[in-house]
């Protein structure tokens, strides 16, 4: 019971940390996350699955494994994962389809890559990885990014892949609410999934990946696969991975904000995201948060939500794992 009540509250306790030092953050979404509205069952499973992908992600970094690598293997697990908005699991469109997005940034030379609007591929964000390392290019969409796909090697995967009832589910209730007038629920945008690692050759690395909003039309994209917005990585600053209500990350450049904040204005990474997410984007009414670690391995999970999926190892090997409260 006191162990639950530590994953509850997000309360931060030991762990070995590694040598040379590595970080790691990962989140699974922020939003409407409320206790009454969850189950324990339902509850148990979330945290048990974060402690378990942020373990594997730092024993993969501690045994000297590519930032790059790391951040993919743990997305990975996320986006093959029904409890979050990314692959298997993904929300659906308003006309019942999937697409898809995601990024990826090494700190280094800002090396980037990103795809959108995709329908058949399993992970994202290898494919995002591909565009970074096999094409030149930073950004394919839609048929393009699929063609290119396929003339990589990737697995093309049939919709039903993809398919859940639960956001099956999810799909009826925003459409019965926006044709009786309603707002629609709350967790409509949110669920997204990300990871920032500083590895052990000190390089800053994020990546994320998302299906967007339920009930999303008209091609719409988010800030997941925009590098500047949903991701970025900086090894003279930051690496940081959002989620939320995209259109405000996007204006807002969200992720290189916080960044450059640190870069130009030298400012804390932790002051730098309260200004960016308590500040900036509470007065222009954006929802949502961010995962971020800076060159020294500290890392920040913040959000201006009831909740968010997170949990962390800093280069101390503090491990936090929490849905719940503040950060």
């Amino acid at each position: 019971m006191i162990f639950r009540i530590l994953f509850l509250w997000g309360i931060s306790f030991m762990s070995f940390a590694a040598e040379p030092p590595v970080a790691i953050g990962i989140h699974g979404g922020a939003g409407t996350i409320e206790r009454d509205a969850m189950s324990a069952e339902l509850e148990a499973t979330y945290l048990e699955f974060l402690d378990y992908a942020i373990t594997a992600g730092y024993e993969q970094l501690s045994r000297g494994e590519p930032g790059l690598a790391v951040v993919v293997n743990v997305i990975q697990l996320m986006e093959d994962s029904p409890l979050f908005n990314a692959g298997h699991g993904a929300v659906y469109t308003w006309d019942g389809t999937h697409e898809l997005d995601a990024s990826i940034m090494h700190g280094a030379k800002r090396d980037a890559g990103a795809v959108a609007g995709i329908s058949t591929v399993k992970s994202p964000i290898a494919l995002a990885r591909a565009v970074m390392e096999r094409s030149p290019h930073v950004m394919l969409a839609g048929s393009g990014a699929e063609a290119f796909a396929l003339e990589q090697g990737f697995e093309v995967m049939p919709p039903e892949y993809f398919a859940t009832e639960r956001r099956r589910e999810a799909l009826k209730a925003f459409k019965a609410n926006e044709q009786a007038g309603l707002q629609p629920e709350a967790d409509h945008k949110f669920g997204t999934v990300g990871v920032v690692v500083m590895d052990a050759t000190g390089h800053l690395v994020a990546g994320t990946s998302t299906g967007g909003m339920t009930g999303k039309r008209w091609g719409r994209i988010g800030d997941s696969p925009i590098i500047g917005a949903g991701t970025y990585a900086d090894d003279r600053s930051c690496a940081v991975s959002a989620t939320g209500h995209g259109e405000y990350f996007i204006r807002h450049t969200v992720a290189r904000d916080i960044c450059a904040r640190m870069q130009f204005g030298g400012t804390t990474l932790l002051d730098a995201a309260d200004q960016v997410v308590k500040g900036e984007l509470v007065e222009a009414g954006g929802e949502g948060g961010v995962i971020a670690v800076d060159s020294t391995g500290e890392v920040v999970l913040i959000f201006n939500t009831s909740g968010m999926y997170r949990a962390s190892i800093n280069a101390r090997g503090q491990k936090t794992v929490g849905i719940y409260g503040d950060s």
